[in-house]
């Protein structure tokens, strides 16, 4: 769940296209290299819209996007109808949306700059976002991932309804008042973290929250996501991923889960994946660990920005060592924007020695796939 509280109580989340904000310095210092991260937003990013514009103006997004969809065949078709339509026959906040959106749109956002000749230096996802990662690092490939989401989906979708909450507090301010049924889900920064559980005492523990003072936020979300609520649910994902091939990763890949790099042992367990949807995330101690490797260009490759927001804020980022950029607006936005997001951070990948190729092709008008379904 990769969500922040930038746009209430920790100031703007940012509009420009790119995520460039004080903080994130668009080149390396002078004398040093940079190496270059990938990050990938979870559940929680998801928009209305979001990575639409890229979708109808740029063929290499879209065929990606078009290749992840039609493994799910008659059912990814439905999910793109809803995607690009102003009234969904599924709303997008429903796991059955946007849990497989999310990993489409982050795998593909990740895929074209890898094709672009980019080999990250690390990868580090956020709830379905490592799954897009793990992807990215040969740990299971696109069609597995895509066959174990629908399972994922599926059985998610019978765990009992629950929300999840952000909270501009510390794991150990909120732990007293939270009661029996409602956990940390996530800790995203040092007072960042999100709360969930079923819907009745949440809405408890949010009139406890909300009196102690903290500020809150409900997040974009319908599931208790990262809690004993969906846990049921999660570990009937099992027989699906043992029948799976796992591999270890042949990138670096930092897990949320474990706040470290994930090693050949844990990518190639199944409880692991099986157990993600419960289990808490540690978004902001693995952001430390990744950032402790050296400087860093970090580019978030999904929706929202929120990520980004989140990275600003690490000291690593704001003494202006590393950076952070976005290959997205943080907000879906029609035109030329899209695009010029994405050449935008291809130039400063290009600044960094990262990649040679010029971007002045990206929104380029070509033949769709399926020229119909993008209108």
């Amino acid at each position: 769940m990769s969500v922040t509280n930038s746009s209430t109580e920790n100031g703007p989340a940012g509009n420009s296209s790119t995520g460039s904000a004080p903080g994130g310095s668009a080149s390396a210092p002078q004398g040093r290299t940079r190496g270059v991260a990938l990050l990938f937003p979870g559940q929680g990013a998801q928009q209305p819209g979001m990575a639409a514009g890229l979708y109808r103006a740029d063929e290499a997004f879209a065929a990606r996007i078009d290749e992840v969809l039609a493994l799910w065949g008659a059912q990814g078709r439905a999910i793109r109808r809803d995607w690009l339509s102003a009234t969904p026959d599924v709303p997008l906040d429903d796991l059955r949306r946007a849990q497989p959106l999310l990993f489409a749109v982050d795998w593909a956002l990740g895929r074209i700059v890898l094709d672009r000749g980019l080999r990250p230096d690390a990868l580090l996802g956020h709830s379905v976002g490592e799954v897009a990662a793990a992807v990215l690092a040969g740990v299971l490939s696109l069609a597995d991932a895509a066959a174990l989401m629908a399972d994922r989906v599926r059985h998610l979708a019978t765990a009992p309804p629950g929300g999840m909450l952000a909270v501009a507090a510390s794991p150990e301010e909120v732990a007293p008042l939270l009661g029996a049924d409602v956990v940390v889900g996530a800790v995203n920064g040092p007072r960042q973290v999100v709360v969930a559980g079923a819907d009745g005492p949440l809405a408890a523990a949010e009139a406890r929250l909300r009196a102690a003072g903290l500020v809150c936020r409900r997040a974009r979300t319908v599931s208790a996501f990262h809690s004993p609520v969906v846990a049921a649910a999660a570990v009937r994902c099992l027989p699906a991923l043992r029948a799976t091939v796992l591999r270890p990763p042949a990138l670096p890949l930092f897990s949320g889960y474990t706040a470290a790099p994930l090693t050949g042992r844990q990518a190639t367990d199944p409880g692991f994946w099986a157990t993600q949807p419960a289990a808490p995330v540690l978004f902001g101690p693995a952001l430390d660990a990744l950032l402790a490797t050296g400087p860093l260009l970090l580019v978030e490759a999904g929706p929202a920005q929120g990520l980004t927001m989140l990275a600003k804020r690490h000291r690593a980022v704001s003494s202006g060592a590393s950076a952070a950029v976005a290959l997205l607006p943080a907000r879906p936005a029609g035109g030329d924007a899209e695009p010029a997001a994405v050449r935008e951070v291809y130039r400063r990948l290009a600044e960094e020695g990262r990649l040679q190729e010029p971007s002045s092709a990206v929104g380029a008008s070509a033949a769709s796939l399926d020229p119909a379904a993008r209108s």
